[in-house]
């Protein structure tokens, strides 16, 4: 049976991601990168294209599970007739290889456990070669090979925990054995018994990575994140929700360039059954700005530096080429391609893998990366030498290009408009230069000739972008449609949020993008502006946005309320999907999503400061 999207847990290694169901399996994960080909893939399709599952004999969902304190180290506990066992599963941060480490303990009694490996890589497209040899099983077919070993641990009778002398064979005997072209399990774990299984990717060319001991490599994963996470700076009464956003945001990082992807998975669907199914294995601009700015926030600078000096790289060049996404490494090719292999979650087809929204014009992302890099110097974050005229280069662009329409922050796939929120994000551009230039003096620009570019858009939106019947901000030029985006207005600073203007389209995007209290991100009904069949959920990020509006226009008491029902739709374990249906009480959209976690760590952040200034 398919699970919900929301019975995922998340584990990472800061360079990739898996998926682990409540039933035990890990029914995704891509090697050795985010964006790499699946070697489970049943998430998208069913478990011929690969999945690895381990749990008790014949059980079927969890009795429950949690993260480890502040950690990416899932624990997921079954009480079974026989007995308790807890199964343990994270990725290390690596040295070179990948490695998946899921350590079974027996907590009481003796329980039957049983484990399939089915590896199926290139999207779960090609059955590997399986052979033993060196006391592992090594799955290898054309670049890719998977290693995998048992490590058992027992403890004494005496009750006590043996020495640390690293992992043995004294404990339970594993009996494995090749099925179906899948790699079987099975054994018996008694209360105090460990039996660890290490999964480890490699390129196939290359000989056997080096060995880790599982118990020791869970201390010290435990110890990483617990670190980081003190780190954070913000203290209030929803730390804990703060903490797992922030964990996740962190967990979709890209370590070794800095780029953050805006969640781990392709093509799970805002509609059940339906087409709307994207790739978001990739580095937005956008989403990554605004994750920068939530972890600058709760006090991580460290992610502001890695994720400028990223950015600085994937954009070089002419500003007429930037693109809105890139590749984690900050590659410019991303082919969209259709996987006809995989039935999609549910049966929502089609499985996409790249994205061509990579071709669109969006204007608001020039707008979104000069502001956060003026946050990021206004928290202390030290120059590039080459930083500014980077800002001024785009700067220069987005003069000569925002009175033209584009396919705007929610990349419709339908024609080109003029989008509210893209010339307010280019005056948000303007602004933060103006702002930038008045601080600094020694710095090269002409400060009147981006007051002058500020004003005019400033003028045209209010004149061209605002209904006074409806009192209202459209959603584009002319139109009658509403936008979520047009939310941002007050905390973008375009306009005071007590401006009847502000007051009045929080009102009319309550009233009308509303849905039980949620907020779509606009009408889908009827003639669509983006060009698609069908409907979609809530958007959660927009939900989070109507809190800070409701908050900025001196609504506190509904603004905690709707904080709080957004935080009770997140999954046991705190995480959000993109969107959420109401009708239906189900997450929906790739997952976990930056976009719902930065919206999480901002409405947080802006109760905390509310309260604050009394």
């Amino acid at each position: 049976m398919t699970q919900r999207i929301e019975d995922y847990a998340l584990i990472g290694d800061l360079q990739t991601a898996a998926l682990v169901g409540m039933n035990g399996s890990i029914d995704w994960l891509c090697l050795p990168r985010f964006d790499s080909a699946a070697c489970f893939a049943s998430l998208l399709g069913n478990r011929e294209n690969g999945h690895w599952l381990l749990a008790p004999r014949g059980a079927g969902r969890a009795t429950g599970r949690r993260y480890v304190g502040d950690s990416l180290v899932l624990e997921t506990l079954w009480e079974t007739r026989g007995g308790t066992v807890k199964v343990t599963d994270f990725m290390p941060q690596r040295d070179v290889a990948p490695d998946v480490v899921r350590i079974v303990e027996g907590v009481s009694g003796s329980v039957e456990m049983s484990a399939t490996l089915r590896l199926r890589f290139d999207y779960g497209s090609i059955v590997p070669w399986v052979r033993r040899t060196d006391g592992q099983r090594v799955a290898v077919a054309g670049p890719d090979s998977v290693w995998l070993r048992s490590v058992s641990r027992a403890r004494p009778a005496g009750g006590e925990p043996p020495p640390d002398e690293g992992p043995s064979d004294e404990g339970p005997s594993v009996k494995t054995w090749g099925q179906e072209f899948s790699t079987c399990s099975s054994f018996t774990v008694a209360a105090g018994e460990k039996v660890a299984f290490v999964l480890t990717w490699h390129p196939s060319h290359l000989p056997r990575p080096d060995l880790i001991d599982p118990f020791e490599a869970l201390e010290h994963s435990v110890e990483d994140w617990a670190r980081w996470a003190a780190l954070c700076t913000y203290k209030g009464p929803y730390r804990d929700a703060v903490m797992r956003s922030l964990l996740t945001l962190k967990a979709l990082t890209y370590a070794p360039t800095g780029g953050i992807v805006a969640a781990p998975t392709t093509s799970l669907p805002e509609e059940l059954g339906g087409v709307r199914n994207w790739d978001y294995r990739y580095c937005w601009l956008r989403d990554s700005a605004l994750v920068l700015g939530a972890l600058m926030s709760a006090g991580y600078v460290d992610e502001a530096h890695s994720w400028r000096d990223w950015l600085l790289r994937a954009v070089a060049g002419d500003p007429s080429d930037l693109q809105i996404m890139y590749g984690v490494g900050g590659e410019r090719r991303l082919p969209e391609t259709e996987l006809p292999w995989l039935s999609g979650y549910a049966g929502a087809g089609p499985v996409r893998i790249g994205n061509e929204a990579v071709e669109q014009l969006q204007l608001d992302v020039y707008g979104e990366v000069i502001d956060s890099l003026h946050v990021a110097r206004g928290v202390g974050l030290t120059g590039r030498p080459h930083a500014w005229d980077l800002q001024l280069a785009l700067l220069g662009f987005l003069e000569s290009k925002w009175r033209e329409p584009d396919e705007g922050l929610w990349e419709v796939r339908g024609p080109r408009r003029h989008f509210t929120h893209s010339k307010v994000m280019a005056w948000v551009a303007a602004d933060r230069a103006v702002k930038t230039l008045e601080a600094d003096p020694s710095l090269r620009g002409d400060v009147n000739r981006w007051r002058a570019m500020r004003d005019e858009v400033h003028r045209e939106v209010c004149e061209k972008a605002f209904d006074p019947v409806r009192n209202t901000f459209t959603q584009a030029y002319g139109s009658a449609a509403l936008d979520a985006a047009t939310l941002l207005i007050p905390r973008l600073g375009f306009l005071p949020p007590d401006d009847p203007r502000v007051v009045g389209t929080v009102d009319a995007v309550r009233a009308e993008l509303g849905r039980e209290g949620l907020v779509r991100r606009y009408s889908t009904e009827g003639s669509s502006v983006d060009g698609l069949p069908g409907q979609e959920g809530t958007f959660l990020v927009c939900s989070f946005w109507l809190a800070d509006a409701l908050l900025m226009t001196g609504r506190r008491k509904e603004a905690t309320a709707l904080f709080e029902r957004l935080l009770a739709l997140r999954s046991d374990v705190g995480l959000l999907a993109e969107e959420y249906d109401p009708a239906i009480g189900r997450q929906l959209g790739n997952f976990p999503q930056a976009f719902s976690h930065i919206g999480l760590v901002g409405t947080a952040l802006a109760l905390a400061a509310d309260e604050e200034a009394g």
